[in-house]
């Protein structure tokens, strides 16, 4: 499998589950989204199955080859997942069976872990709901939430959603124009066009956490062409495939400077 913005070697990805911040409910999405960047070849949930509040992964377990970690706690109201989660992914990288991670938490204790696997050369994504803490989303190479996962995109419901926002009140969803603009800035050659999938890159270094999905889309591309009035879009056959570009249009007002006439000189 591929990344969604550029073409990448297959790799083998480890999945490690903190069931104490995670959705069962979510695994087979969860499983199709690692899938994305490469096999699965470990799949690991971490947690005290002895409590009550695991139950709801047992049932699929088996059905998905996940492999479940015993950590006791051992003392009341603290958490022993985290450790042993983290333990067990310094070895998975030490032994070099996987060079690709993705740790399945909303928990910032997980910061370092992603911090430590960036630095070794491997790709590390994080999978977590979006009241995760910005330096464990930052640390990443890619983190997707969970919300993105389950909303369903209907972009004539969020365009009317949009519409019908009083004026003065802020919208649920970001603005992603100042984010585009910026990646189309990073991306763009010396002809003034940029090429969709450098683009794409370029917010993935903005933001790990940039997702069309997002803003209602499932592709950047349908993304940018909500966009009309700031990009042109331009497509091209290259051996087969199609390359997509994309063009700053000039603003109004510059436009307008280029083509207003000198006033004529007075005698």
């Amino acid at each position: 499998m591929t990344d969604p913005y550029t073409e990448k070697k297959p790799q083998r990805m480890a999945m490690l589950i903190d069931g104490d911040n995670a959705q069962p409910n979510l695994i087979v999405k969860l499983l199709a989204e690692v899938g994305k960047y490469g096999p699965i070849t470990i799949r690991r949930i971490y947690g005290d199955w002895t409590t009550p509040q695991m139950n709801g992964w047992k049932d699929c377990l088996n059905n998905h080859a996940i492999q479940p970690i015993q950590q006791f706690r051992y003392t009341i109201g603290k958490n022993a997942t985290d450790s042993a989660l983290i333990i067990d992914a310094m070895d998975l990288l030490h032994s070099a069976l996987v060079d690709g991670f993705c740790i399945v938490s909303s928990d910032s204790d997980y910061t370092r872990l992603a911090t430590r696997i960036r630095e070794s050369g491997n790709f590390v994504m994080g999978i977590g709901q979006r009241k995760t803490p910005k330096p464990f989303v930052n640390a990443c190479n890619i983190f997707i939430y969970t919300e993105n996962l389950t909303e369903t995109i209907d972009e004539q419901k969020i365009a009317v959603a949009d519409k019908n926002t009083p004026s003065g009140q802020e919208n649920q969803r970001p603005n992603p124009v100042p984010m585009l603009k910026e990646a189309y800035s990073m991306a763009v050659g010396e002809d003034s066009w940029a090429h969709l999938g450098t683009m794409g890159m370029a917010l993935r270094q903005l933001d790990p956490a940039f997702d069309p999905r997002t803003f209602g889309f499932s592709q950047l591309i349908q993304l940018i062409k909500a966009h009309k009035d700031l990009f042109t879009i331009r497509k091209e056959d290259d051996k087969g495939s199609s390359a997509v570009y994309i063009q700053r249009k000039p603003s109004r007002r510059t436009s307008s400077s280029r083509t207003k006439k000198p006033a004529p000189n007075k005698a």
